[in-house]
């Protein structure tokens, strides 16, 4: 399945459908661990110390409120291309917002001291192109974090959860949202998703250095960091 590939526009529905519930569906389908998710990504961004930082595809805001909210002096911005979701960030409190496509970010070149997504890379269209937009608006020495599922590396690990993302989770989140096909695409999208080596060697790719995988939960999920030692290709 390739949606994010070829349809960036079916993604922007989905996302726009479900999202007055999609923080809470997420945090029940993950049984509460994508708070534990966040929390690791706020601590690589607190010992950061960014004056400055995007936090592209935000959806509702909530990795953007986490880091806002251990990180005061940091100046955060939130930029999403569905309009639903940036209202939903609004309501919480995320009050600087940028509606924009991920492969277009309208940012100076070097404008942040630290870029951050969450289970937002995956969904565009071009994976190269979002990181190459990410490193561009980099600063020089700034910081780059993406947080997004991965497949386990274990044969039996993985199997049960392909299992869980192709029958359980499609059920149970259509139950919710009324929606199956946008959490049918979820899997979809994990399955393509490069992680690992394969993932750090699209990082560097794109001209930032010191690219580190770093799975969680079992290699559910992976965090991946890197740094800008030099101006973005």
């Amino acid at each position: 399945m390739a949606i994010q590939k070829e349809k960036p526009e079916l993604v922007r529905d989905l996302f726009s459908a479900i999202a007055e519930r999609y923080a809470l569906v997420n945090h029940l389908l993950s049984i509460g661990l994508d708070l534990v998710w966040r929390a690791a990504a706020v601590r690589h961004v607190v010992r950061w110390k960014p004056c400055t930082l995007l936090d592209v595809a935000t959806g509702s805001g909530d990795l953007a409120l986490a880091i806002r909210k251990e990180s005061p002096a940091t100046r955060v911005i939130g930029v999403d291309f569905c309009r639903p979701m940036l209202e939903v960030a609004r309501r919480k409190g995320l009050g600087e917002l940028v509606e924009a496509d991920g492969l277009h970010l309208p940012f100076a070149t070097a404008s942040f001291d630290a870029v951050t997504a969450a289970f937002g890379l995956r969904n565009m269209a071009s994976w190269e192109q979002g990181l190459s937009e990410m490193a561009r608006v980099l600063k020089p020495g700034g910081h780059l974090l993406i947080l997004d599922f991965s497949l386990p590396t274990l044969p039996l690990i993985r199997s049960l959860y392909r299992a869980y993302l192709h029958v359980v989770l499609p059920w149970v989140a259509g139950l919710a949202t009324g929606r199956k096909d946008a959490y049918e695409y979820l899997g979809g999208s994990i399955e393509l998703f490069p992680s690992g080596k394969t993932m750090t060697r699209l990082i560097e790719q794109s001209g930032l250095s010191n690219a580190c995988a770093h799975p969680l939960s079992l290699g559910t999920v992976s965090l991946y960091t890197a740094e800008k030692t030099s101006p973005a290709r």
